[in-house]
C-alpha cells in the first residue's frame, strides 16, 4: 500500500515537472516568434509546433493566444524592470542623478536589443496586446513608472523637486495625472507625477527612434549623443546635475551584464547635486521651462 503510494506520488511529482517544462518552453517559444515578427505571427499552432506538441495540448495550459500574451507579458516586463533596477542598484547608494541617469540608460538599451519585445510592452504590438487581458493596460506604467516614481519621491524629499503641481496647469491635464498618479504611485505628489510625464514624454520618443533606426543615417552611433544631450537638459529640470560617477548596465541579446562606464565630466561640488550658484531647490517643471 506504502509502495503503491509513493509511486503514486513521484508519478504526480513528474507529471507536473513536465507541465512546467511545457509551460515555460512555450513562453520561450512565443517569445521567439515575437522577437523575430512581433504580436502578428503569434498563434496557438505556432507555438505548439516549437515545441512538438499539438495546439490541443497548448489549450489545456494557456486560453488560447491571448493567454500567451498575458503570460508572455508578464514575463518580459520583469526582464525589463529587473534589468532596469539592476541600473539603479549599481550607482552609489546617494548619487540619485546617476541613479535616474542610468536607468534611463538601461531602458533605451533594453529596447533596442529586444525590438520585438519592447513593441509589446509599449510599442506597435501594446494595442493588440492590451486586449488579452485588462491588467495589461497598466501594467507597464505601473512597474516601470513605479520604479521611477521611488526616484522622484526621493527627489521631493530632498526637496530637489517642487511636490506641488503649477496652478496654471489646466484642469483636464491636472485630472489625467491624478489617474497615472493612482495607477503609478497613490503617495508620489501630484507635481513629481506631472515632472515624470514631462520627462518620459521625451525619453519614449528618443527610444523609439532608436527602436525603429528613425534618421540612423544620421544618428549613427546608437543615439548615445543625442541620449546624453537629452539627460544634460532634463536632470538640470529636476534640481541635480549629471553626475560624473554614473555606470551603465552593458546589455547583450541574450546574455546582460553590469559594466562599468563612467560619463562626463568632472563637475565641482558633490556628484549629481545642484551647482552652489543655482536656484534648482526645490523646483518644479514650470520653473525650469
Amino acid at each position: 500500500m506504502a509502495t503503491g503510494t509513493r509511486q503514486k506520488a513521484r508519478g504526480g511529482a513528474r507529471r507536473a515537472r513536465l507541465r512546467e517544462q511545457l509551460m515555460q518552453d512555450s513562453r520561450d517559444a512565443a517569445r521567439e516568434i515575437i522577437a523575430a515578427g512581433g504580436l502578428s505571427g503569434l498563434t496557438v499552432t505556432a507555438v505548439a509546433g516549437k515545441v512538438g506538441v499539438t495546439p490541443a495540448a497548448l489549450y489545456r495550459y494557456f486560453d488560447g493566444k491571448r493567454g500567451l500574451v498575458r503570460a508572455l507579458y508578464g514575463d518580459i516586463t520583469a526582464e525589463l524592470i529587473s534589468t532596469v533596477q539592476a541600473a539603479v542598484d549599481y550607482q552609489d547608494p546617494d548619487d540619485l542623478s546617476a541613479k535616474l541617469h542610468a536607468a534611463t540608460h538601461a531602458v533605451l538599451v533594453w529596447s533596442v536589443a529586444h525590438p520585438g519585445e519592447f513593441s509589446l510592452l509599449m510599442g506597435a504590438g501594446f494595442p493588440e496586446a492590451t486586449e488579452s487581458g485588462e491588467e495589461i493596460p497598466e501594467a507597464i506604467s505601473r512597474e516601470l513608472g513605479g520604479l521611477f516614481a521611488k526616484l522622484f519621491a526621493e527627489l521631493v524629499r530632498r526637496r530637489l523637486l517642487d511636490g506641488e503641481v503649477d496652478e496654471r496647469v489646466p484642469e483636464d491635464l491636472r485630472n489625467q495625472l491624478v489617474v497615472y498618479q493612482q495607477a503609478v504611485s497613490p503617495g508620489l505628489p501630484l507635481g513629481a507625477i506631472r515632472a515624470m510625464m514631462y520627462c518620459w514624454r521625451q525619453i519614449y520618443g528618443l527610444i523609439s527612434m532608436a527602436v525603429n533606426h528613425h534618421l540612423a543615417f544620421a544618428f549613427d552611433d546608437g543615439y548615445e549623443a543625442t541620449f546624453e544631450d537629452m539627460m544634460a537638459d532634463l536632470l538640470p529640470k529636476l534640481g541635480v546635475l549629471p553626475s560624473p560617477k554614473r555606470r551603465y548596465v552593458e546589455l547583450g541579446r541574450d546574455q546582460p551584464a553590469v559594466a562599468e562606464r563612467p560619463r562626463g565630466d568632472e563637475i565641482p561640488g558633490t556628484a549629481g547635486d545642484p551647482p552652489q550658484d543655482s536656484n534648482l531647490r526645490p523646483r518644479s517643471i514650470a520653473q525650469a521651462g
